[in-house]
């Protein structure tokens, strides 16, 4: 992965502007912060695919047999991706990892996590999900004759596909998917997920890992100094907390996100 530092609102603006429309984007409000799901987090140095499955398998289990009890919105999920989705949603550890198609969104969350009192730089990752989709695609058809699958089928069939190959043959390959029933802060956000298909495999593994040694990988390192200037920008863009959620919590974190600017 390619690290690019930036230390001017324009050359941050023609970097991102320069990108082609095929790219996903995360943004981290420390740039030491590694490529990794709140999974990998949480289970630490303990990680193995035994203890991803037992930890996945624990949460899901307990998240669908209460589910009931506090949905408010009567959207069941209909798929495994659907329901890992929602999860990561409402902040349950999976090894679902969030990126967006717009990188100002990314770069407004991370902002939002961001905490001057750190002094630490920010970063912007920029991954070619077109590429990245090719060569999991291609892996995945090296080693089963049958499947016979493009990126048009992939797209219009994400669900049984995670569920019936990727996740059921546990692939080393690179993934990204969106389920079907997105929820609305997920759509505004134009939220798209990446994950290992083999979870003995953390992401940045899996990344690092020679299908994807052609493909584009961008971080960018963004100094702390550009923290107001970038709110200023996202400001004039309305990329706001009111704008990607469109709730109570929107606004509340909006609101935050102000005091803690004026107070740089």
């Amino acid at each position: 992965m390619e690290e690019i530092e930036i230390r001017s609102i324009e050359e941050l603006i023609e970097r991102l502007n320069n990108l082609p429309n095929h790219f996903l984007y995360r943004g981290h409000a420390n740039a030491d912060w590694l490529l990794q799901s709140s999974l990998e987090r949480i289970i630490g140095s303990k990680w193995s695919i035994e203890e991803a499955r037992r930890f996945e398998e624990y949460s899901l289990a307990q998240f669908q047999s209460k589910f009931h009890l506090y949905d408010r919105e009567n959207i069941k999920p209909e798929s495994k991706l659907a329901w890992l989705s929602i999860m990561q949603h409402y902040g349950v550890p999976t090894r679902l990892l969030d990126f967006t198609e717009s990188p100002y969104v990314a770069l407004y969350f991370a902002l939002e996590a961001y905490s001057p009192q750190t002094s630490a730089d920010i970063a912007i990752f920029a991954l070619d999900y077109s590429a990245i989709m090719e060569r999991s695609i291609a892996y995945i058809k090296s080693t089963d004759g049958a499947f016979l699958e493009t990126r048009a089928t992939v797209y219009e069939k994400q669900d049984e596909i995670f569920e019936e190959v990727v996740d059921r043959f546990a692939y080393d390959i690179a993934w990204v998917a969106e389920p079907k029933q997105l929820n609305a802060r997920l759509d505004r956000q134009a939220g798209s997920f990446l994950l290992s298909g083999n979870r003995s495999l953390r992401i940045r593994e899996v990344l690092d890992s020679e299908p994807y040694a052609t493909v584009a990988m961008y971080k960018f390192l963004i100094s702390r100094e550009l923290y107001t200037g970038i709110f200023a920008l996202l400001r004039k863009m309305n990329i706001t907390s009111k704008s990607l959620y469109g709730d109570l919590d929107g606004l509340a974190r909006s609101i935050r996100m102000q005091m803690q600017i004026y107070s740089v």
